[in-house]
């Protein structure tokens, strides 16, 4: 990615986790990404990178005065939507029945963001760039590919994500996946959406991370060997061969080798 990523689109994915410094070595040694504890300034912030481009960030759960919660967050990863003005957007979502979780707050001259709750219950965040664009390499191994919301009310989140950013829903035309929704900006699919009751009781709503990988039970081996965990194991679908792991922590997250499309008949 060399330019700003469109309103609406996926942009930048985030892990706030109990111990960093643990998450930057599982995810480093399972992707290949490089990272380091950031700056205090940055309340330690790391930006992992692959190739030398930015691919995802890794923070200590903490309170904004640098003291560690009670009781701690669960460990997730959010995913970040872009925006060309975090202020508008935020008023839109208050406005669509969504709720502010933080922000919005500057951070440095990198950009602005705030994190919503949309009226499903499920959390994400929102970006406008400012020197800081989002993630710099995507769709390569160890990359983010997908992002994708799991909800149990699929028209309610449609209506709420196309009133805020400038986004469309639509069934997939993949086959295959029939019953899947695709978010699309400017009709490229950026997203997807799909029915919670498709995953065990107690799920909540919630925003989840796809990372391509050349080999999908490959990585899902050497993430047990890591103290991960699979949550499922991998299998065929219409869009490739994906599987779902957890982190020692528990971050959820896919990992799929992605396949063209089959074109129609």
């Amino acid at each position: 990615m060399n330019g700003p990523y469109k309103p609406g689109t996926p942009c930048w994915i985030e892990l706030m986790v109990p111990d960093q410094q643990a998450a930057l070595d599982f995810y480093c040694d399972l992707f290949g990404w490089q990272g380091q504890v950031g700056p205090p300034e940055l309340g330690g912030y790391a930006v992992c990178t692959l190739k030398g481009k930015a691919v995802a960030g890794i923070m200590k759960a903490m309170n904004p005065d640098g003291t560690v919660p009670d009781p701690l967050p669960p460990t997730v990863w959010t995913t970040y939507l872009a925006t060309d003005s975090i202020d508008t957007t935020v008023k839109g979502v208050t406005d669509a029945g969504g709720t502010v979780v933080a922000g919005p707050m500057e951070v440095m001259d990198l950009g602005r963001m705030a994190v919503v709750a949309d009226p499903t219950g499920a959390v994400v965040g929102l970006w406008q760039s400012g020197t800081f664009g989002g993630a710099g390499i995507v769709n390569e191994h160890g990359a983010l590919i997908w992002n994708e919301l799991i909800t149990a009310d699929l028209p309610a989140a449609s209506a709420f994500y196309s009133s805020v950013l400038p986004v469309t829903t639509r069934s997939s035309e993949m086959p295959g996946a029939e019953g899947y929704i695709e978010f699309q900006v400017d009709g490229r699919a950026v997203g997807g959406m799909m029915d919670l009751s498709a995953l065990p009781p107690g799920t909540p709503p919630h925003w989840q991370a796809y990372f391509h990988v050349d080999s999908v039970d490959e990585v899902q081996d050497a993430a047990v060997r890591a103290g991960g965990s699979v949550l499922a194991p991998a299998f065929d679908m219409a869009a490739g061969r994906m599987a779902v792991l957890a982190d020692p922590q528990g971050g959820r997250f896919s990992v799929i080798t992605a396949k063209a499309p089959t074109p129609p008949a």
